[in-house]
């Protein structure tokens, strides 16, 4: 029996198996020598800072929010203290984006689950920032009960 696990075992601890994801286009180029498997996943639980933004142009929308997210921490003395974090979110799923224009508002409760990527962005003056974002692949909506 253990012997038959550690043949099953043994491609996830050489690496994994890589499947093409599903309606994924082939390519012709040939395949690296070495696929790695990585992952880029980040869930964060806060409150909206504004009512979300339909930006981008006609042909590639997006929707942008702001989701606040703090944390506590005591210091010495016994004094407590909270830091704020704001997280800046970003949809381009044509359904989620839609649903969150529509139904988010500013101080709602809110989960956003997907992945984190870093940019530039250029200003109306020309000068480039570092940006950070999080693509929404799923975004839960919280009801407050007052």
């Amino acid at each position: 029996m253990m012997q038959q696990t550690r043949r099953i075992l043994r491609p996830v601890i050489n690496g994994f198996w890589t499947l093409p994801a599903r309606g994924a286009a082939s390519t012709t180029a040939p395949a690296p020598a070495k696929i790695e498997k990585t992952v880029n996943t980040v869930t964060i639980l806060g409150r909206v800072g504004a009512d979300p933004q339909l930006r981008g142009s006609q042909e590639h929308p997006v929707v942008t929010f702001s989701v606040a997210t703090h944390t506590n921490y005591k210091y010495e003395n016994g004094d407590w203290a909270q830091r704020t974090d704001w997280h800046r979110v970003v949809v381009f799923k044509p359904n989620l984006r839609d649903t969150v224009l529509e139904y988010l508002k500013k101080g709602q409760r809110t989960m956003v689950q997907g992945k984190i990527t870093y940019g530039e962005i250029t200003d109306q003056q020309g000068n480039q920032k570092t940006s950070t974002s999080i693509i929404a692949d799923d975004v839960l909506f919280f009801r407050d009960s007052n």
